[in-house]
């Protein structure tokens, strides 16, 4: 058949080839001028109207002959006549078409298909092709064809473990000279790989040389390296190669044969992995511990309805070559359950303190995830330090050798190592995912599989090798069974053979003769003729005799043995358990139980010491805590920045990076949000607003603010109202608040949530008013309730009075308060502490022990903590005296926030200790900037260290 465009006739060529030669060129001068459209339905007229006619193409050559081609089925005079685009049409050699006996002759035919679902066959054996030839390993034996060709051409080459080497250049060419017909840079990259231990857990060749290294430094030519097989190959995929145990296949000229497969004694492609490209399709499989192989393998044998978490007992998860740790197992379930998932890989690495005076600390990075290039790794952590994208490391070496890896990571004094841990963790190679894609080859296709699926598929596969192996081993005993036997008959009448071969005259005959005196075989018969003189002694015959009775057990075992499908479960276990106890070696990689090494934001964010400052009308932002240094008693103060236009400070509190701050509106509902996520400012900006981070409501406003650590089950938030409601609800109620918030208090008309703290049932709450009433109350004494409820009346309020402030006395200064008031009542002069340091409106501040108050019930009016003038009032109350320095005062410093934004640190220390009725000192100037708006603690030790001292010394810093 021969493939046209259109009808030619090859007559007119064949008579006229001056003209066909002219046509060629004329069309070549003039084709620019000429458009043809090829109409498939309007072929049959234009044979009809110009039977000589040719349109030929000026790029083909004049007497070359188009290919035959054979038609492929036939079509019916229908679907000719319903040709369109797209479509190949298929003539004979004399260029007429037909569907049968009709048209232009008899055996016509045209074949009429469309070319895209022709394309897709095409394209459909060649991705066929690829995925069974080269790039998917079989579940079988765990080999690509490539792997599979090395490893027989070296076991054919023999070089076995006990042998010398040779050089890689003389195994490359065996390869590609008899069984793989492809480039030597493929095969030599496979043999290569297969001698690396960082890239396969358990290598199957020794090399010998350069064979490139874990910074994916090249290996030498392959005329350089030498290699050998591992012992371990020869035990685990070689053993039995010749036992029939396998199909043997022609090679791709058809000279010789090579197997289909190797028969491998334990699941190759989980203990050493996969990887490859294929089309359509890909694979990446993990490598595996030996020993954790073999036991699941063992568990599904002795259990074949045996679950997933069975198995994972056995085998836990990946173990990779080059360690790590594997982060999570909820990557390996679903890998193991469907045959995809993602596996995350941690480098290993240790913490060394470089100088115990200066706190100088190195991150020593001992491995490294697998498929890492550490060369790169370290590259790129060069570069995010000289970006400033990393920050904290002052130098980075690489010190690794013959004894292992160790790459040094030096820290700037002061720098935290665990966030440059995590930093590296997130920015850089040093986690990473293993994307588990588990596709293998079986039964001749492509399949997706989990683990017991992998499993049983090469418990399939190692019982059919093992039944084949058996079934050979039968034959051969059979075999020599049946001839010694004969042999034994020939030496119980030696004397009658030697005189049958004797009378024979040639050796056909006697052979013939022994047969028929005898009652032999041919093959018998061949034996007896074949042996030798030597072997006619008694001794000898004892020794056939032992041998027939050692074939005929071996032949009743192997019957046995094909029998059972238990014996033969059972001997797979044995000979995998013979590998394991051989060549086991312990797990690399380490298991942890997390959440799958996801980083979040708090991972890589210090958790210092950090200031957040709340205006009235929701501004907020988060400062250095050395934003404000100490200052003297009575200065002016640091203005704590710009404010907006008759807007005034609400709270000032100190908190840690990764608290949970928990924000109570006047409204009675909480919000959360973690304080890192608060912008950090300068002092001079004027924040962020609060809408921005919260979901508040129009007109809703933020009236205190609790940074949580941990919600811990015995802690409690105790809630105080502006007209004197107080109520106790455990701190788990807040562990978990939606973005819209939560009712922390159900609210009456015209009351306001004012102040919470958080306490303990040992602890004691103190509470003011604006005139200076005090109420000391155990917490215990305050019901729990949940959060949808009012509370009880805290404090009995005169006419115009209001509650102030309240605090807590921690329950590490319980006993102390006890033995205070108890000397209270012996010596009523007694100023020791803890004290009770007050605030006012106007500046003036004052420290009372606590002595001087007497605990009393809820619903009391009080006693005087303050005795102030009539335009004053109380700001706030706070319990001091927890901690103390070196000369048994107070260790504290209050933070004062005036209502224009100006900002006073103080010593408490130099606050006096005087009377319930004093009226107190001045702590801050208030002339210019109006009231008291807030105060809060701070910790003197963090504060201190950050100090300026030029700052400290001033007496006023104005904005």
């Amino acid at each position: 058949m021969k493939l046209h465009t259109l009808n030619p006739q090859t007559s007119f060529v064949q008579s006229n080839p001056m003209a066909f030669s002219t046509g060629i060129r004329l069309l070549r001068c003039y084709h620019h001028h000429f458009t043809f459209t090829a109409i498939p339905s309007r072929f049959s007229g234009l044979r009809k109207a110009s039977s000589e006619l040719r349109f030929l193409s000026s790029v083909t050559p004049p007497r070359k002959q188009v290919r035959p081609v054979s038609a492929r089925r036939k079509v019916t005079e229908e679907e000719v006549g319903d040709e369109g685009n797209g479509s190949v049409i298929l003539r004979d050699r004399d260029g007429n078409e037909g569907g049968g006996g009709g048209g232009g002759g008899g055996g016509e035919r045209i074949v009429h298909t469309e070319l895209h679902k022709e394309a897709t066959e095409a394209y459909m054996s060649y991705a066929m092709s690829v995925l069974l030839g080269r790039a998917l390993p079989d579940v079988r034996d765990g080999l690509k064809p490539v792997h599979r060709r090395i490893l027989y051409a070296m076991h054919e080459l023999g070089l076995s473990s006990k042998k010398p080497y040779k050089k890689c250049a003389r195994v490359v060419g065996e390869v590609l000279g008899k069984f793989h017909p492809h480039g030597d840079n493929a095969v030599y990259d496979s043999l290569v790989r297969m001698a690396q231990d960082f890239s396969l857990r358990s290598p199957l060749i020794r090399g010998h040389g350069n064979f490139g290294s874990i910074d994916a430094d090249p290996p030498a030519a392959m005329r350089y390296t030498e290699c050998r097989l591992e012992a371990l190959t020869e035990a685990m995929l070689l053993a039995d190669l010749e036992q029939n145990t396998v199909d043997f296949v022609p090679n791709f000229d058809n000279s010789q044969k090579e197997p289909s497969l190797l028969p491998a004694r334990i699941p190759n492609l989980l203990l050493n992995g996969a990887s490859g490209i294929a089309v359509g399709m890909a694979t990446n499989i993990p490598p595996h511990n030996l020993g954790e192989l073999v036991d699941a393998l063992s568990a599904l044998i002795h259990n074949p309805e045996a679950t997933l978490q069975e198995l994972l007992e056995y085998m836990p998860g990946p173990d990779f070559p080059t360690g790590g740790i594997i982060m999570g197992n909820i990557g390996i379930l679903e890998a193991y359950r469907t045959g995809r998932g993602r596996v995350v890989i941690r480098g290993k690495t240790d913490i060394e303190l470089l100088d115990a005076k200066t706190k100088r600390a190195a991150i020593i990075i001992q491995e490294i995830p697998y498929q890492t290039n550490k060369a790169s790794l370290v590259e790129k952590i060069a570069d995010l330090v000289e970006n400033k994208t990393l920050e904290g490391v002052s130098d980075i070496r690489d010190e690794s050798d013959r004894s292992g890896m160790r790459v040094v990571i030096e820290l700037k004094r002061g720098s935290d190592p665990a966030i440059v841990l995590n930093n590296l963790y997130r920015l850089t190679a040093l986690q990473s995912s293993f994307s588990c894609n588990m596709v293998g080859i079986l039964n001749g296709q492509p399949k997706l599989m989990g683990l017991k699926e992998l499993l049983q598929a090469f418990l399939d596969f190692r019982c059919s090798v093992v039944e084949r192996r058996a079934k050979y081993k039968l034959s051969q005993a059979q075999e020599r069974s049946h001839i010694v036997e004969g042999i034994i008959i020939g030496l119980d009448n030696l004397d009658e053979v030697i005189n049958t071969i004797r009378k024979a005259s040639s050796h056909a005959l006697a052979t013939a003769n022994l047969r028929k005196e005898f009652e032999l075989t041919e093959k018998q018969a061949e034996a007896i003729l074949d042996i030798s003189l030597r072997r006619l002694t008694a001794l000898e015959r004892n020794k056939f005799v032992d041998e027939g009775k050692s074939l005929r057990a071996q032949i009743s075992k192997l019957e046995e043995l094909l029998s059972s499908k238990k014996q033969i479960l059972q001997l797979i276990e044995e000979e995998a358990l013979e590998i394991k106890d051989k060549y086991f070696t312990p797990r690399r990689s380490q298991l942890e139980d997390t959440d799958s090494g996801n980083l979040e934001d708090i991972d890589v964010i210090p958790n210092e010491e950090m200031l957040l400052a709340i205006s009235e009308k929701g501004y907020v932002k988060r400062m250095k805590p050395d934003t404000f240094n100490l200052q003297n008693r009575g200065t002016i103060g640091k203005s704590v920045g710009k404010l907006r236009v008759n807007d005034a400070m609400s709270d000032f509190l100190v908190c840690r990076a990764h608290d949970k701050v928990l924000y109570f509106s006047d409204k009675g509902t909480v919000y959360s949000s973690p304080a890192y996520k608060i912008p950090e400012c300068s002092r001079t900006a004027a924040g962020t607003p609060l809408i921005q981070i919260l979901s508040l409501s129009d007109g809703e406003r933020i009236t205190s603010i609790i940074p949580v650590s941990e919600f811990a089950g015995d802690q409690y938030l105790v809630m105080l109202t502006v007209n004197g409601y107080i109520k106790k609800v455990s701190l788990n109620y807040f562990a978990s608040i939606r973005s819209t918030g939560i009712i922390a208090i159900q609210l009456v008309p015209g009351d306001e949530l004012k102040w919470v703290k958080c306490c303990s049932n040992n602890d004691f709450v103190a509470m003011a008013s604006l005139n200076g009433m005090v109420i000391l109350t155990p917490c215990a004494n305050i019901r729990a309730l949940g959060r949808n409820t009012r509370g009880s009346v805290a404090m009995r309020l005169k006419d115009g009075d209001k509650v102030a402030s309240m605090d807590i006395i921690p329950d590490a200064l319980q006993k102390e308060l006890d033995m205070t008031l108890a000397v209270h009542q012996r010596n009523r002069r007694s100023m020791n502490g803890p004290w009770l340091l007050f605030v006012s409106e106007s500046g003036y501040g004052k420290r009372v022990p606590v002595s001087r108050f007497r605990a009393s019930p809820l619903n009391r009016v009080g006693l005087i903590g303050y005795k102030f003038s009539s335009e004053d009032r109380l700001a706030a109350v706070f319990v001091v005296g927890f901690s103390f320095g070196e000369d048994g005062e107070s260790d504290e410093q209050v933070v004062l926030v005036s209502q224009s934004g100006t900002v006073n640190r103080i010593k408490v220390r130099d606050i006096s200790i005087q009377s319930r009725y004093a009226r107190g000192v001045i702590l801050m100037r208030l002339e210019h900037a109006g009231k008291i708006q807030s105060a809060s603690m701070i910790s003197a030790a963090d504060a201190d260290s950050d100090s300026d001292p030029e700052v400290e010394d001033a007496a006023a810093v104005e904005a």
